[in-house]
C-alpha cells in the first residue's frame, strides 16, 4: 500500500537503529526526547520503538492528545448542556467515555440524555436539518488539526441559514502549550518530534521559536515506524552537531507555510481566547480558541447558561503528570489495576491518543516496560 508498505521495511528499520545507536555513543550523554503528539506515542509503542533505542535515550510522553487536556470541568458542561429540554449533543467517539465529576457522556446518555456519537462536524449539522424542533449542540475540541472543520461547519451553517444548531468550543492550540513546557524548571528536554497533523494545517514556521528562543531543536514527523525513527536520528545529529533547528521529516504532506485555506476558515471564525483551562499545564494564556461575535449564532456558550465551573481532578489519577511529561504511565498507583480502558479514571485511559491507553494496550506485557514497572516498586519499596 503506497505510503504505508515503504514505511515499515525492518532493513530500513534495523538501518536507522544503527544509526540511532551510533551517534547515541557520540552524545555519551541521557539524551530526553518528547513526542508531543498523541498519535506519536501510539505509533511509538504498537511498534515498539521504544524496545530498540539505546538506553541513553529516553522517549517523553507530551500533552498532544486534545480528549486528555481537557479539564473536567468543561466536560460537565457538556453534560448540563445535554441536559437542556429540546437539546441533542453530539460529540466524537473518543469523548464518550471521558469521565467527569460524576458521569461521563456515556453515562448521562444512559440516563437519558440525547447524546449522539458522530465523525465530524458536519454530521452534527445534519441532526440539526433533520430535528428542526431541536437544538442541536457540537462538542468541538481538539488542536489546529479539527479546527478547519469546525470553522467550515459554522460557515456552512451560515450559508444554509441553520439556527437550531450551535457549537460548545473547546479548541486549544499547540504553540502555548509547548512553550509552558519549555518554561517548566523540572523538565530538562533535548528536543522535540513535533506533531505531525498539526503541522499540516499551521506548517512549521510556529516552531521557530524553539529553536531561536530555547535554543531546542525539533523535527516535524510522520506516524510510520520509519518516519518516528528517522525523525530521532535527525534530532541527535542536530544534538551531535550543536545545532538547534526546526526541520520537516513529514515534507510529504507538511509544508513550510501550512495550509492557508484551513488558516483562512480557522481566523475567519475563531478567535483568541485570553486564557484556557488545560489538565496538567492548568490556565494558559492565549491558548484557546472561541466563536467570534459575527457568528456568535453558533457559539453554544452564548445561546446557553453553561455553569463553567473549574472541577479537581480525581485525587488518584496522575494524568496531569504524565500530561507534562514528569511521569509516565506505569508510574501511575493506580494504572491497570483501578484504571483500565473498561474502568477509566483518568483521561489519558480512555482517548485512542492518550498515552495510557497506548502503554495499557501495546505496552503493559513488554520486557522493555516491564523491566521499568519492576524497577519503579523497587525504588517504592526500598524508600
Amino acid at each position: 500500500m503506497k505510503y504505508v508498505d515503504e514505511f515499515r521495511e525492518p532493513e530500513k528499520a534495523e538501518a536507522l537503529r544503527k544509526e540511532i545507536e551510533k551517534i547515541s555513543q557520540q552524545l555519551n550523554k541521557h539524551i530526553k526526547i518528547m513526542e508531543v503528539c498523541g498519535g506519536h506515542t501510539h505509533s511509538i509503542f504498537k511498534y515498539g520503538i521504544e524496545e530498540i533505542l539505546p538506553n541513553n535515550i529516553e522517549l517523553i510522553h507530551g500533552p498532544g492528545c486534545p480528549v486528555c487536556v481537557m479539564p473536567r470541568g468543561r466536560l460537565d458542561d457538556a453534560i448540563a448542556l445535554s441536559q437542556h429540554p429540546n437539546v441533542i449533543l453530539a460529540t466524537f467517539g473518543d469523548t464518550m467515555r471521558v469521565p467527569g465529576s460524576k458521569d461521563s457522556l456515556l453515562q448521562a446518555k444512559a440516563k437519558g440524555a440525547d447524546i449522539r456519537m458522530v465523525y465530524s462536524p458536519l454530521d452534527s449539522l445534519q441532526i440539526a436539518k433533520n430535528n428542526p424542533d431541536k437544538e442541536v449542540v457540537f462538542f468541538a475540541l481538539g488542536f489546529e488539526t479539527t479546527v478547519p472543520s469546525t470553522a467550515f461547519t459554522i460557515l456552512q451553517a451560515d450559508a444554509e441559514n441553520i439556527r437550531n444548531f450551535s457549537m460548545f468550543c473547546n479548541h486549544v492550540l499547540v504553540i502555548p502549550a509547548l512553550k509552558a513546557l519549555l518554561d517548566n524548571p523540572d523538565l530538562q528536554l533535548d528536543g522535540f518530534v513535533g506533531p505531525g497533523h498539526v503541522s499540516m494545517v499551521i506548517g512549521t514556521d510556529p516552531y521557530q521559536f524553539i529553536a531561536q528562543q530555547y535554543h531546542k531543536p525539533i523535527v516535524v514527523s510522520g506516524f510510520e515506524p520509519l518516519d518516528i525513527l528517522q525523525s530521532i536520528w535527525m534530532l541527535l545529529k542536530q544534538l551531535v552537531e550543536n545545532r538547534c533547528e526546526v526541520e520537516n521529516q513529514y515534507n510529504r504532506l507538511v509544508e513550510k507555510a501550512g495550509n492557508q485555506i484551513a488558516i483562512k476558515a480557522m481566523n475567519e471564525v475563531f478567535e483568541v481566547r485570553e486564557t484556557f483551562e488545560w489538565r496538567g499545564l492548568g490556565e494558559l494564556p492565549y491558548s484557546g480558541l472561541k466563536i467570534r461575535p459575527e457568528y456568535s449564532q453558533f457559539d453554544a456558550e452564548v445561546k446557553f447558561t453553561i455553569p463553567n465551573q473549574k472541577v479537581a481532578d480525581h485525587k488518584a489519577c496522575k494524568c496531569g503528570e504524565i500530561l507534562k511529561g514528569v511521569l509516565k504511565p506505569w508510574e501511575c498507583k493506580v494504572f491497570g489495576t483501578a484504571c483500565t480502558p473498561e474502568t477509566p479514571i483518568g483521561t489519558c485511559m480512555v482517548s485512542s491518543e492518550g498515552a495510557c491507553a497506548a502503554y495499557y494496550k501495546y505496552g503493559r506485557f513488554s520486557n522493555f516496560n516491564q523491566k521499568k514497572l519492576s524497577e519503579k516498586q523497587t525504588a517504592t519499596l526500598t524508600s
